[in-house]
């Protein structure tokens, strides 16, 4: 008899599915790629708004410490002596510029605890307009608010400080200081005998024929250097006046006051182009008679120069390596 029920044959096993396995592991792969980018992503976004961040709280105590560092603390009732150093070149940009010393000046001189300004000057010199300008602002401010202004030189006061200590109403010096200078001068250089040793052609093109006027590559011309020389006396006679204007007949004037010398502080006195030895404390004590002495002078704090250098630093690849000439009192 045949028995028609058997035990059924086990399942076949199911192959692998290569393709399957191969698909599975592509999308983990790109899962894992995502998600690195997805975080590098988020770090680069975190160090951004970082800097951001730092860049701007620089900037913040940058302006803060400006502010606080150029108040002078307020008026003071005690009867004291204002100060304003000028120390350096005296230039556009420089800590003695115009900008810088006549917003010192304008404070001192409304500060009505302030019985006298006295300028604590060394300086070898700079701009003539520089020095103009402050000038010219230390004769109206005497003026309107009636307050005498003194210069004490430390260790130079020369050419364009020296513009600016006329001004005053007496200028002290140590014996051993610097003084005068009262000259002018545009200087320069000429490569032109280099350039033909070399075997370098210059080729410059320019509309109007005094253009390059001042070109160091290009021979000098006669009319030009002459033009040149007149603007230059123009300049000196423009400084002359305001010396004799401040000195008066304080002034002992000789052939070569004005040609340039520059003296020692013992000279200055005898020549009148001082008015006696003294140090900045004994013109508070002796001559303003306000022994306090309160400084008045704007100067650039730590945090505005550093956020100025680092934009430099970081917006300037390239420095210009020359100047254009320019005219200085020195």
């Amino acid at each position: 008899m045949n028995d028609e029920t058997q035990d059924p044959s086990p399942p076949a096993a199911v192959p692998p599915q290569p393709q399957r396995q191969e698909v599975a592991w592509e999308r983990e792969t790109i899962e894992k790629l995502v998600l690195a980018t997805v975080r590098e992503q988020q770090s680069a976004r975190r160090w951004k708004l970082f800097f951001r961040l730092a860049w701007l709280a620089l900037f913040a105590a940058a302006v803060w410490t400006w502010v606080k560092q150029t108040e002078v603390q307020g008026p003071v009732s005690k009867p004291h002596t204002a100060l304003i150093e000028i120390r350096g070149e005296i230039a556009s940009g420089a800590s003695a510029s115009a900008d810088n010393v006549l917003g010192s000046l304008r404070t001192a001189f409304a500060d009505d605890g302030a019985q006298a300004v006295v300028l604590l000057i060394d300086s070898p010199g700079g701009s003539p307009v520089q020095a103009g300008i402050i000038n010219d602002e230390i004769t109206r401010l005497k003026a309107v608010h009636h307050k005498k202004v003194y210069a004490v030189v430390e260790e130079t006061c020369a050419s364009a400080a020296y513009y600016i200590a006329a001004a005053s109403d007496a200028i002290y010096v140590d014996k051993a200081s610097l003084v005068g200078s009262i000259g002018v001068l545009m200087d320069g250089f000429g490569f032109t005998g280099l350039m033909e040793k070399v075997g370098v052609e210059r080729r410059l093109m320019v509309a109007g024929q005094n253009k390059a006027m001042l070109d160091p590559f290009s021979p000098q011309d006669d009319a030009q250097r002459a033009y040149i020389q007149t603007m230059l006396g123009e300049i000196h006679a423009q400084f002359i006046a305001v010396v004799k204007r401040g000195r008066g007949d304080r002034l002992k004037e000789t052939p070569d006051t004005f040609s340039g010398l520059v003296w020692s502080g013992q000279q200055a006195v005898t020549q009148g182009l001082a008015d006696g030895l003294g140090s900045l404390d004994y013109v508070a004590r002796e001559i303003v008679k306000a022994e306090d002495i309160v400084d008045y002078t704007q100067r650039e704090n730590v945090g505005m120069r550093l956020a100025r250098e680092l934009g430099v630093h970081m917006g300037i690849g390239v420095v210009r390596a020359t100047r254009s000439a320019g005219i200085t009192l020195r």
